[in-house]
């Protein structure tokens, strides 16, 4: 596949993703590379969520990315990890955030993962979304300090958000990513995450996930009013977006039953606008 047409094939790919529309506001070799990240995440996370696949083979298929990603680093022929070539070398791209990503996925498949202690969900959420940010904030422009800071708290607070809206979905293939002292707090009794799940009381549980990811979408907004330099308008309507699904979802509760809140492509290309007039 020439470069040409690998770059539609990602484009394709990402193209349904509520990422896409803030990702086409980005210079052309920003875009490009972000394509690329958004599709090494999308075939490690297939990996982890593909619920027929026996995890030892599962296993396999993701050290072979770990192996093809040293292979890129180390100057020897990248595999699948050619994919992430150009955008490595264009922006130096860290070795070590493509394995903490490759790592959270490991962390599905090693078990299903069900009310983990808060600082288990902590290492969850940085491996699988803010070392996401880690790569894209340096795509993106930012200088270090602003950039890992915004990959911390954007990364934690979009995740936190996920597995509130994604609870039900997360219980049918056997997994409660809320934390277990939150549970015990409220004495929900830990038996099946669709018991678990269906109790009245997991409300205050979710509220206390929710709370910090409040805290951490205030923080990504304050590092946003320091005007950092950067192209900015993607993690901006992330921002944006999923902090309005985080207050819709509070303000009806997660008492059972619950209807999935999504984030609306109406306000998706306000926010757009907004933004492009705003920066």
């Amino acid at each position: 596949m020439n470069a040409q047409s690998q770059t539609h094939a990602l484009q394709a790919q990402v193209s349904g993703s509520s990422f896409y529309a803030g990702m086409r506001m980005l210079p052309k070799a920003e875009r490009e590379a972000m394509y690329a990240v958004y599709a090494f995440c999308r075939a490690v996370d297939d990996i982890a969520d593909d619920q027929e696949g026996d995890r030892r083979v599962r296993g396999v298929l993701l050290d072979q990315w770990r192996t093809d990603i040293d292979a890129l680093y180390d100057g020897r022929a990248p595999g699948q990890a050619s994919i992430v070539a150009e955008a490595v070398q264009r922006f130096g791209l860290k070795r070590a955030d493509f394995h903490a990503v490759i790592d959270g996925m490991a962390m599905d498949i090693d078990r299903d993962i069900r009310w983990p202690s808060f600082a288990e969900l902590d290492l969850y959420c940085d491996r699988v979304a803010s070392a996401v940010g880690r790569l894209s904030v340096r795509i993106f422009g930012m200088e270090e300090q602003p950039g890992l800071a915004l990959s911390h708290h954007l990364g934690r607070a979009l995740q936190l958000t996920n597995i509130l809206r994604d609870i039900d979905e997360d219980a049918a293939i056997g997994r409660v990513y809320l934390p277990l002292e939150a549970f015990q707090k409220a004495g929900i009794p830990l038996t099946t995450p669709a018991e678990v799940v269906a109790d009245s009381r997991i409300d205050a549980v979710a509220r206390e996930v929710a709370a910090q990811a409040r805290d951490h979408y205030a923080n990504a907004k304050a590092i946003f009013a320091g005007r950092p330099r950067g192209h900015l308008i993607a993690p901006r309507l992330m921002d944006a977006a999923y902090s309005k699904v985080l207050i819709r979802m509070e303000t009806v509760g997660w008492a059972a039953p619950r209807h999935r809140i999504r984030v609306s492509k109406a306000g998706l290309i306000w926010t757009i606008v907004r933004l492009s007039f705003w920066r």
